[in-house]
């Protein structure tokens, strides 16, 4: 193997774990204040770095919240992708299982606990609504992968605007807290399977095309 690609990819591995440990560390301040209350010092030395190299690889403070959000958000997906895996050819099925498992993992983070208890502030909540672009984009590209993967008859834009809307609303959660929780996968699950649904069909050409 060429020396060049063998450091490349030490210092790419060496890069991830720098990164995880430090998105670590953040968790487990998170357990204990909201991340207003939480300083780069603490995130360093918890992390086993220096503040310095904290700086070099996030750039700043939101640079750190905003990857946690995005590692976060990763692991939200690839628990719906188990779930869609786990149910072939059930849409009301993967859809359910899937959103149950995005509100437990959700559910189960310390920074989204501080949204849901309504104490996150805006440099948090922000990363999900006025400035939550990047974590949409990457929301939306997985789960559109996700969709084309085990529904392959779907089309590019089907699967994107699917996940559009999906990936919207599912935020919306975490930003809004829904007024009555018992209901909300039964809800979710009504309101996205019928369209899921029919797109599919329309793609085997099944759906039924409304009379002239």
């Amino acid at each position: 193997m060429p020396i060049g690609r063998s450091r490349g990819t030490y210092q790419e591995a060496a890069r991830r774990l720098l990164r995880d440990s430090v998105l670590d560390a953040v968790r487990e301040l998170l357990d204990e204040k909201e991340w207003s209350d939480i300083t780069m010092a603490e995130v360093a030395r918890n992390a086993g770095v220096s503040r310095q190299t904290l700086y070099n690889e996030f750039e700043s403070r939101q640079g750190v919240a905003q990857q946690y959000i995005l590692r976060l958000v990763d692991h939200f997906l690839d628990e719906v992708n188990e779930a869609v895996v786990n149910h072939p050819g059930d849409a009301r099925g993967a859809i359910s299982d899937a959103f149950q498992r995005f509100l437990s993992a959700a559910t189960q983070d310390p920074a989204v606990r501080w949204a849901l208890l309504g104490r996150a502030k805006a440099e948090i909540l922000s990363l999900i609504t006025t400035d939550g672009w990047p974590v949409l984009e990457r929301a939306v590209e997985r789960l559109a992968q996700i969709m084309q993967c085990n529904w392959p008859k779907l089309n590019e834009r089907e699967a994107q605007v699917t996940a559009t809307y999906v990936g919207r609303i599912a935020l919306s959660f975490i930003a809004i807290p829904p007024m009555t929780p018992d209901t909300m996968v039964e809800d979710f699950t009504d309101f996205v399977t019928p369209y899921l649904e029919n797109a599919y069909a329309l793609a085997r050409g099944e759906a039924s095309q409304p009379q002239a």
